[in-house]
């Protein structure tokens, strides 16, 4: 699958999960997908990150997982080996862009300006995670990227919750959302498994205004 199709398949929300216990991978996404949340990422900021896309990839082959917070080509080749099905970084370089032509996954990189995203396009990428949306400009940016690339779609991750999903679900040229929230680390630690299959659940009936 394609990052295009495969945001197709997490719309509206991407879970954006911090896992720091390996032991809650396989509980925590098999509540997420029973309250019908299919595709996650898996951000890379603890050192459990690999080991549990690692067994959800094996376990669960209906569920696509990604890993977030891939900065180099050397995570990038890391996390495709231990069976993610997709990559995200916050921003790009060329490095990175050139490292995901040859790679066996395909990559959401983030940009927020107007040369990032011609940068991206450069390398033939119509498809960008906008990081931190929030505190990049949030949807109003977001729109205004629409006139002069109007095939480009971003997922927007950053500051995204509840009461502002909608804002940018509404626009023409979000693909989806990420969102943290899915996945709170009380619950987590807690093993309150059912809480994150309702958050799952929410998000899913989540629309544009």
């Amino acid at each position: 699958m394609n990052v295009t199709e495969i945001l197709a398949q997490a719309w509206p929300v991407m879970p954006v999960i911090v896992i720091d216990d390996p032991k809650h991978a396989l509980p925590m996404a098999e509540a997420l997908r029973e309250g019908g949340v299919t595709v996650l990422e898996i951000t890379l900021r603890t050192d459990a990150a690999l080991t549990a896309i690692s067994q959800i990839a094996k376990t669960l082959p209906d569920v696509i997982v990604g890993a977030g917070t891939v900065l180099t080509t050397e995570q990038l080749q890391r996390v495709s080996d231990a069976g993610a099905r997709f990559a995200v970084s916050p921003g790009l370089t060329e490095k990175l862009l050139i490292a995901s032509q040859q790679a066996s996954i395909p990559l959401l990189p983030g940009a927020v300006t107007a040369s990032e995203i011609q940068l991206a396009l450069e390398y033939g990428i119509q498809t960008l995670k906008f990081f931190p949306a929030e505190a990049a400009g949030g949807a109003p940016v977001i729109k205004a990227f629409h006139g002069p690339f109007n095939k480009l779609r971003f997922c927007p991750t950053g500051g995204i919750k509840t009461g502002n999903a909608s804002e940018y679900l509404s626009l023409p040229n979000v693909a989806c959302v990420g969102g943290s929230w899915l996945t709170p680390a009380t619950e987590m630690n807690n093993g309150n498994w059912r809480a994150l299959t309702e958050l799952a659940r929410a998000s899913r009936k989540l629309t544009g205004k």
